[in-house]
């Protein structure tokens, strides 16, 4: 193998994010990055159903459950800048592959896990090396997939995944526990770790690194530090309250540490965040739709499994089993709107009406009682979410990493996966409080019978469902105001190495 760039390869190899082979060859490839990108965004919701019988099995109390779920929200959220510059530096093949190959490693150890502490010690090399897999996974697709037409399907299906996958963690969680133990929910990453680091290695080549960023360290170090304070301080809000000392401590900390880091990027000559990234419209738009977009889907996964569970007695798989429309309509529209709709209208009426489709669903389900029946009153709420969050998700997307430089691809896309598990934790912490609010609220307003409790618990999931839908009507305004009705440019390739 020569180390030199091919020039005499065609455009659309040299353009590629290091491809093998042929044209066609990047399609593969989208499989392989599909799978790491299912992975990870199920891996977010498929321990929960497993966790109760975690505890049992390893004699953990009640109030150290919660480091399993965040633990791996640490690790993850923390630091996936870093690792998506790590990717620029390195090359994201290299990231990826570290990055699969150490996911897989340590989704065995939690599942042979002998006590809690390892357990915890396995979710956050998980976090960890999903902070080196996912940034790099969506910089590959970005540099890879620069042809119009192309990069609108491609975007669509790894979008798909991203929204479904939540939803498909639930059901996969419920069934390996359900029909096997807590320990396959841990062991079954490897089924998707293992064919995608064997496809990375087989059609990913190495790229030409010609001009290697210098490392922000300062920079590195106070928005890590930064962002496990915020997300620290608000999974601490869930266990306690919004006035304890430590969640508001590590908040406020958070919060001026964001600053801080603001005005070293402004001044670094290397910076590990260019401002300039998100200072356009349509990228700093699209930013934020995610984040919101994040804020909205936790709830929905998180508030309506309370529902399906604790007011409809679902068990672990029909809970899954619920969610499934909500998927259904999410691959749907993640894969017809970059083609046939997008192009015709722009992104700005697309992220809009998504988000109005998804609040409109949102709202919908507001209406639950403890004799709502799911044809009726649950399953025509969950396709309009679903939706309404496909088209936001896809677009957001392409919109966040459109006209990138590729040495810009892994920041850019760590940021779209920092957005996303800052809102997620944001929100958790937001609308626990919400839904125990107005469970107390009812409770003390009636006389306390079993009726009554369980009625109690219904008003709260659904107060967290109003809200959820009030993110993203305010979703929609932010992307009318900000996000202009462009066409979206496809992010720079980068030269490969010749074979």
């Amino acid at each position: 193998m020569s180390t030199t760039v091919d020039r005499e390869a065609p455009a659309a190899t040299k353009t590629d994010s290091g491809l093998r082979g042929s044209h066609a060859v990047r399609w593969w490839v989208l499989v392989v990055l599909g799978m790491a990108q299912l992975m990870v965004m199920l891996d977010a919701t498929v321990v929960n159903i497993a966790l109760p019988q975690a505890q049992q099995d390893l004699g953990f109390s009640d109030g150290s459950r919660q480091w399993v779920i965040t633990g791996y929200a640490l690790a993850f959220g923390s630091l996936l800048l870093l690792g998506g510059r790590l990717g620029d530096l390195w090359g994201r093949r290299t990231l990826f592959v570290t990055g699969l190959a150490g996911f897989g490693a340590a989704s065995i150890l939690g599942g042979a896990a002998s006590s809690f502490e390892i357990l915890v010690a396995a979710r956050v090399a998980q976090g960890l090396f999903a902070a080196l897999l996912a940034p790099a996974a969506l910089a590959l697709l970005s540099v890879t997939f620069t042809e119009p037409s192309e990069r609108a399907k491609a975007f669509g299906i790894f979008s798909a995944l991203g929204g479904a996958g939540g939803a498909i963690g639930l059901l996969l969680g419920g069934m390996l526990t359900e029909w096997a133990s807590w320990r396959w929910v841990m062991y079954v990453n490897v089924a998707f770790a293992a064919p995608a680091l064997i496809g990375a290695l087989l059609l990913l080549a190495r790229p030409v690194i010609t001009k290697k960023p210098k490392l922000d360290i300062p920079g590195i170090v106070v928005v890590s530090a930064a962002l496990f304070a915020i997300v620290y301080g608000f999974a601490h809000v869930e266990s306690t309250s919004w006035t304890d000392p430590v969640a508001l401590g590590s908040m406020i900390v958070g919060a001026v540490l964001l600053a801080v880091f603001v005005r070293l990027e402004s001044t670094v000559a290397h910076p590990l965040l260019p401002l300039r990234l998100v200072l356009d419209r349509t990228r700093g738009g699209s930013f934020i739709a995610v984040f919101v977009l994040g804020m909205g889907m936790f709830s929905i996964f998180l508030f309506l499994t309370y529902y399906f569970a604790a007011s409809l007695g679902y068990s672990p798989i029909k809970t899954g089993l619920a969610f499934l429309p909500m998927v259904a309509a999410v691959v749907a529209s993640s894969t017809t709107m970059p083609s046939l709709v997008l192009p015709k209208v722009g992104p700005k009426i697309v992220v809009s009406a998504g988000f109005l489709v998804a609040a409109a669903g949102m709202a919908l389900l507001t209406r639950l009682e403890l004799d709502s029946t799911y044809a009726t009153h649950i399953m025509p709420g969950l396709i309009l979410l679903g939706l309404g969050i496909g088209a936001v998700m896809t677009t957001a997307i392409q919109g966040a990493t459109s006209g990138l430089h590729h040495e810009d691809t892994g920041v850019a896309s760590a940021l779209i996966n920092t957005g996303q598990q800052v809102g997620g934790s944001i929100s958790t912490a937001l609308l626990t409080t919400v839904a125990s609010s107005a469970t107390t609220d009812y409770l003390t307003s009636h006389k306390p019978s079993a009726l009554a409790a369980a009625q109690a618990g219904v008003e709260g999931y659904t107060a967290t469902l109003a809200w959820g839908s009030g993110f993203f009507v305010v979703g929609a305004i932010i992307a009318a105001f900000l996000i202009p009705n462009r066409a979206l440019e496809p992010s720079e390739g980068e030269p490969v190495m010749a074979h």
